[in-house]
């Protein structure tokens, strides 16, 4: 249980999602945020970027942020959860593409600290092809999951045990992504 009450089933809302229900006014804005950087425009797939989110929240130890995040990865990316499980466990030694090995280095300096992120890393990013746009939304993204991943762990919301749980999640936002429903109805019809 959650260490305040959040009003709702925390069956149904587990981790982030009692928590953005919760707070509907912020919870929105955080949505937002998580469906612009990782769905919106971009020439990281959505996949990559699902990546980064469960690598981030690997290293900070937010079970439930990793757990969601590497399923919704491996239901977007060549490669499926083979590669997901091999590129959060060890990077260095996955079979991913040099670019996306370079900018999972920056994401693990942005999750130990922003200053961390070093001219080296950058350049090291760059010389494997990565854009500054692609460099930029790294580190929004590790900058990002540490927000959310001190924001379920530090009230304590429930972290679903089976596995099967963050797969359906997955294959939901893989369909329709990151904004409540009435949110998304709302975007359409702009």
């Amino acid at each position: 249980m959650a260490y305040i009450d959040l009003g709702l089933d925390e069956h149904q809302y587990p981790g982030v999602r009692g928590l953005l229900s919760y707070r509907s006014d912020t919870g929105l804005l955080l949505s937002g945020l998580a469906e612009a950087l990782l769905r919106g425009p971009s020439t990281l797939d959505t996949g990559e970027r699902e990546l980064i989110a469960a690598y981030v929240s690997s290293r900070n130890e937010c079970v439930f942020c990793c757990s969601a995040h590497t399923a919704i990865a491996a239901v977007q990316i060549d490669g499926g959860s083979h590669l997901v499980d091999a590129a959060v466990r060890d990077p260095a030694t996955a079979p991913v593409s040099a670019k996306l090995r370079a900018l999972l280095a920056i994401a693990a300096a942005v999750q130990r600290s922003g200053r961390h992120v070093t001219a080296e890393l950058v350049t090291a990013a760059r010389d494997v092809g990565a854009s500054d746009r692609e460099i930029h939304d790294t580190v929004l993204i590790a900058a990002m999951f540490c927000l959310f991943n001190r924001y379920v762990d530090g009230l304590g919301t429930k972290t679903p045990t089976d596995p099967a749980s963050y797969l359906a999640a997955a294959e939901n936002i893989a369909a329709h992504g990151y904004l409540p429903e009435q949110a998304r109805g709302a975007a359409m019809h702009r």
